[in-house]
């Protein structure tokens, strides 16, 4: 849908109107919700997508659903379920033609990606009538988000990072050492797939706040932001949902009061803090590395910085027990 509510700019300078104003009016309270929403589960699933440098493949992701949007939109169905049934056939396409050795998984993501959103193109493309409409979900429409898109992208992203949770340990291993995982009997094939898959849920809830161009950005920004400022995954992933949702809200309340739009202004604002954190964060920040003068401060490494061919057990000795412990080799 177009925007059809008009987006009011600065008139008061008093502190409290510029934070009860944008409630006044339910379509902007809902607008704010979403935000909210996909800010903490693009933050949230976003620590493996910087661990696992899955940057291009979110991209891909996001462009994959352009396809079932169109589909969608033209056969009356709803938006949300076309998104996620194309993402989820891409997700599978990569995952199995990656597999064998001859093709490798970045040139699948290349392949799959390049062709799914060209036949998002080519089907647009017949539906001239569309055009417009479907642009909102290309930079994203937040005052177009009813209460049943809320409902949905809310038990969506619930149900993103409960998984993330409940499977932690197991999508880690399979992070930092996948050959080691392989050896344990855990099925990596099955937690890589479902990992994509978490990512597509996650781009599909995002299409309303951020749209398919932009929607990377939150799925990289909050947790590289985060992967700054801690050092253990666990930190990173929960600190990296808390700035997504915080960066939807204050990227929302920008857009209200300066007449920006909302998607893009979340993405500065998260783009912004990003700098800041690289320059001044405590720990990684830039003004931190030049200070710094004592040789065991440039030996020091984040735990969840494992060069090529670290062994997993050395890198994180707490997580590999556990996991033995938990499930024996030959599972």
């Amino acid at each position: 849908m177009a925007i059809t509510a008009p987006i009011p700019t600065l008139t008061s300078a008093d502190p409290v109107d510029f934070l009860t104003d944008p409630l006044a009016l339910n379509i902007f309270r809902q607008a704010l919700i979403a935000a909210v929403v996909m800010g903490a589960t693009c933050g949230a699933i976003g620590a493996y997508v910087v661990l696992r440098r899955l940057a291009f493949i979110g991209d891909a992701l996001s462009h994959a659903v352009f396809p079932g949007v169109v589909l969608a939109y033209v056969a009356g169905l709803p938006i949300f379920a076309g998104a996620m049934v194309a993402g989820a056939l891409t997700s599978v396409a990569i995952a199995v033609v990656s597999r064998g050795q001859r093709i490798r998984e970045d040139t699948a993501i290349g392949i799959f990606f390049a062709g799914a959103f060209a036949l998002g193109i080519v089907l647009i493309s017949t539906q001239s009538g569309y055009q417009r409409d479907l642009s909102a979900f290309l930079v994203g429409d937040l005052l177009a988000a009813g209460w049943d898109d809320i409902v949905f992208s809310a038990l969506t992203g619930a149900g993103v990072i409960g998984v993330l949770v409940a499977l932690r340990k197991e999508l880690l291993l399979v992070s930092f050492d996948r050959t080691y995982a392989q050896a344990l009997g855990y099925p990596v094939f099955v937690l890589e797939l479902l990992l994509l898959l978490l990512l597509t849920a996650t781009i599909v809830v995002s299409l309303s706040a951020v749209g398919i161009i932009l929607v990377l950005a939150m799925l990289v920004t909050p947790a590289a932001t985060a992967r700054l400022l801690v050092d253990r995954f666990t930190p990173m992933m929960v600190l990296g949902a808390i700035l997504g949702a915080l960066y939807g809200i204050v990227g929302w309340y920008v857009s209200y009061h300066l007449g920006w739009s909302p998607g893009g202004s979340i993405v500065l604002v998260a783009t912004l803090a990003f700098l800041i954190a690289f320059i001044f964060s405590p720990s990684h920040g830039l003004l931190a590395h030049r200070l710094r003068r004592h040789p065991q401060h440039s030996a020091r490494r984040a735990a969840i910085d494992q060069p090529s061919g670290h062994d997993h057990v050395a890198a994180d000795e707490a997580v590999v027990a556990s996991l033995e412990r938990r499930h024996p080799p030959g599972r």
